[in-house]
């Protein structure tokens, strides 16, 4: 099995990684191209990957197809490819705002054809994933594009209706966990810590928490009231979120995310 992958940028390089730290490729059995020769090369250096010097080459060569490039360029790589792919390749698109059926347009012709939404934790194994497929792609392929996804986090099936919320409730949304990290961080420079004192707490108590949210399958409202004691410190501190609107910012924010991802 040959796995391709057009575009080497980050999330590229966080499923090729978490590809070959689960052993379910070998990485003379991945290929990768990209608009530099310095990419090509660090690539090489660093994952032991195949290169090619165009994205046909690649494309040529590949089983599987990840078209990991930004969706501004999505036009033009199909160019390139559609002439090469094989109508049993399983292509992959990692693109935000590209649907199933603007992508099957672009290729002319009837193809396999993955939409997936990861997003930057993927960078530290703790991704996730939706995906939602075409009607030509098997169950077995399914899986197994399920079984790619998961060696650099979580993924899961979703109707393509919902890649909107997705984008916005995982893709998106680590930019705004990054800021209310640093808002607590700074909080805690107020306070006295030392600046990177505080980013090591906040960071921690942020990751803690979503994990004990996901391992321990309580609601996320039950979770906040076990840290909220009667009478207690933390209490006052969620009133004032509360007057202060976080939760209408954050959906309002979401809301936003989705709004623009039709537009692309």
């Amino acid at each position: 099995m040959k796995i391709g992958f057009i575009g080497l940028g980050n999330m590229a390089k966080a499923m090729i990684g978490g590809m070959l730290r689960k052993e379910i490729v070998h990485k003379k059995d991945i290929i990768g191209s990209a608009k530099t020769r310095e990419t090509l090369e660090h690539m090489h250096a660093v994952y032991g990957i195949e290169t090619r010097d165009s994205n046909a080459a690649a494309a040529q060569e590949a089983d599987i197809l990840v078209l990991a490039v930004k969706p501004q360029f999505f036009h033009t790589v199909i160019e390139e490819i559609r002439d090469v792919v094989s109508e049993d390749t399983l292509l992959i698109s990692i693109a935000a705002g590209k649907t199933l059926a603007w992508i099957e347009q672009e290729f002319r012709r009837e193809i396999k054809l993955v939409r997936c939404m990861p997003n930057t934790p993927a960078l530290v194994g703790e991704g996730c994933t939706g995906i939602c497929v075409n009607s030509r792609v098997s169950q077995e392929e399914i899986a197994l594009s399920i079984k790619l996804m998961e060696s650099f986090g979580r993924a899961s099936l979703v109707p393509e209706s919902l890649m909107g919320a997705v984008g916005a409730v995982s893709g998106s949304s680590p930019a705004f966990v990054f800021m209310f990290i640093e808002a607590m961080a700074d909080a805690g420079v107020a306070a006295g810590m030392p600046r990177m004192q505080a980013y090591e707490f906040a960071a921690q108590a942020v990751y803690g928490s979503a994990k004990l949210a996901l391992e321990s399958g309580k609601h996320p409202g039950e979770l906040k009231d076990m840290v909220c004691s009667p009478g207690g410190t933390t209490i006052q501190g969620v009133r004032v979120l509360e007057e202060k609107g976080l939760r209408g910012a954050v959906i309002d924010a979401l809301q936003a995310v989705v709004e623009q991802t039709g537009k692309l």
